[in-house]
């Protein structure tokens, strides 16, 4: 294994990094050259955990807008992470990757159901795991599926790759020009000064079992590589 800093990672990617552009569903060119990045840092020797949102297919909040029960309406956006993960897993294998996606509601026809114990031999086998359907309950983000999934698995780190965000700022830098961006924070940092990074249950999570998390762009390419090896880009921010 070359030297880096993380040997075992959770990748948080969110539904609209497969969108690119085009903003809903998944862009092929774009989630390609997601599948190519994380090839970069597989070659590495690392153990890599993926949790991917459903934002490009469905967010809570449409069918809130439409009158549907909430619990409803989270389970519609599990299924759509389910449709992200196999596509994800499609574009790795067709690389070389060898790729499982585990998904907290069961649907052997086309995955395998999340078992703990199984995930982490995957792991250590050399295969990439996908972490799919959240935690199987409504209400719990994929942040906090995340967290979970990492604390299960004992990562080392969660790496948070945004789209076109480069770090954690004291506020929006697109509409505050003043805005300034965090090499290093603590979680306590993150509760005090009101920044919204992920969401509570999350970030709880992660201070709770001293996983550090880091927020970097996604759309520069070998970002996810040079966060592995330790380089100082985005914002860390330690677990306690």
């Amino acid at each position: 294994m070359a030297d880096v800093k993380y040997k075992r990672i959770m990748l948080k990617l969110s539904g609209e990094a497969l969108a690119g552009d085009k903003g809903f569903g998944i862009n092929p060119p774009v989630i390609k050259t997601v599948a190519e990045e994380v090839k970069s840092v597989y070659n590495l020797g690392i153990q890599i955990a993926i949790v991917v949102g459903g934002g490009n297919m469905w967010r809570g909040v449409s069918g809130e807008q439409m009158g549907m029960e909430r619990a409803q309406a989270d389970y519609i956006g599990m299924l759509a992470t389910i449709m992200n993960a196999l596509a994800l897993q499609d574009n790795l294998e067709s690389i070389g990757v060898p790729t499982r996606v585990q998904t907290s509601i069961e649907m052997r026809q086309i995955a395998e159901p999340y078992i703990r114990r199984k995930a982490i031999r995957h792991l250590e086998k050399e295969r990439v795991v996908i972490f799919a359907g959240g935690t199987g309950s409504p209400y719990f983000s994929t942040d906090t599926t995340a967290a979970l999934r990492a604390a299960e698995i004992n990562a080392d780190a969660i790496l948070m790759a945004k789209n076109g965000v480069d770090g954690i700022y004291s506020a929006d830098p697109n509409k505050d020009p003043d805005a300034v961006k965090f090499d290093q924070l603590t979680q306590l940092d993150i509760i005090n000064k009101g920044l919204h990074v992920m969401d509570t249950t999350a970030s709880s999570l992660s201070m709770d079992n001293d996983i550090p998390f880091v927020v970097f762009n996604l759309n520069k390419s070998g970002n996810i590589r040079k966060v592995v090896e330790g380089e100082n880009i985005g914002t860390t921010v330690r677990g306690k």
